[in-house]
């Protein structure tokens, strides 16, 4: 199971923590985040305490409205889960009863002035990022036209090489020998390169290269989708090559399928360049138009003609 530091989300967030609590352990497991609202009449059947809970104008004026007597045995109960934190939004101040309880059951209570809505969207949609199932594999993952290319294939045949000459064609690069892949949605993969590799090459007989210093900013990115895959491989003649591409071929990451296309890599073949077109290629595909399929359309159009 992934976890994210609560620290992580204050940081992020720019979030203010209202007591003195150490929350350096408090560690989010769930990226849905719960708007506190049946709770607050004390309703806790389904709550759902290992969330981040969220209080925001509607329920703050419906607490304002009550006496603690009616709501000191709401805070008791609804500190005694284990909850994460409670975040008040739009620069609301809870009262000191809820301040006091929370602070004797050891559970934050944090303010933002972002409004509820965008407080809760951009909160789940960083936390789905960071708590994404992820995996790591060995290859390179270079941004082309738009479309995130990661490029397979064994030690040696000519990755590195490769996404070196399409940086130089004004192409980006992501990861160099190691992507990490985070699966954010079902269709959705995302790759990024570890910490300590970003936006380096490792060229054979060069060594190492710092391609954001070399070429500038513009010719890296912190992280890409994972539209296609590119396989190189040894060319052999026996082997035998699809030269239409009617029939889409696919691998699977972490449960989802990504069109998969195997490139054989012989003397004489300028990969970049095969790269290049297979991503204009696969755009192409994703905005209606498939020249194999019209190339197929034409000649059967044509034998139907000599027919007649």
């Amino acid at each position: 199971m992934f976890k994210v530091k609560l620290t992580d989300m204050i940081e992020r967030m720019e979030l203010k923590n209202l007591l003195d609590i150490d929350v350096s352990d408090i560690e989010i497991t769930d990226a849905a985040v719960n708007r506190i609202a049946l709770q607050l009449t004390g309703f806790f059947e389904y709550f759902q305490e290992n969330r981040i809970q969220v209080i925001g104008n509607a329920e703050y004026a419906y607490l304002k409205g009550k006496s603690d007597e009616e709501m000191i045995p709401i805070y008791e109960k609804l500190f005694s889960y284990n909850i994460p934190c409670l975040v008040v939004c739009q620069g609301n101040i809870p009262c000191d009863r809820m301040i006091n309880v929370a602070e004797e059951k050891g559970i934050p209570i944090l303010t933002t002035n972002r409004n509820t809505s965008e407080f809760i969207a951009i909160t789940v949609r960083w936390l789905s990022e960071r708590l994404a199932p992820r995996v790591s594999i060995h290859g390179v993952l270079v941004d082309v036209h738009g479309e995130g290319v990661l490029i397979m294939g064994e030690s040696g045949i000519g990755k590195s090489e490769a996404a070196l000459e399409l940086i130089h064609r004004g192409h980006r690069l992501v990861s160099d020998d190691v992507v990490e892949i985070r699966k954010v949605s079902d269709d959705k993969l995302v790759g990024t390169s570890p910490d300590i590799t970003r936006h380096f090459i490792e060229l054979r007989g060069i060594g190492i290269v710092d391609v954001k210093s070399l070429f500038g900013v513009k010719s890296v990115m912190e992280f890409s989708t994972i539209d296609m895959v590119i396989r190189l491989e040894d060319w052999n003649r026996e082997a035998n090559y699809d030269r239409l591409g009617l029939e889409e071929e696919y691998i699977e990451f972490l449960g989802n399928k990504v069109v998969c296309y195997s490139i054989p890599v012989r003397p004489g073949r300028n990969l970049a360049v095969i790269v290049e077109s297979a991503a204009s290629n696969f755009r192409a595909k994703k905005m209606g138009y498939n020249a194999a399929q019209e190339l197929y359309n034409r000649v059967t159009g044509n034998l139907g003609k000599k027919k007649d």
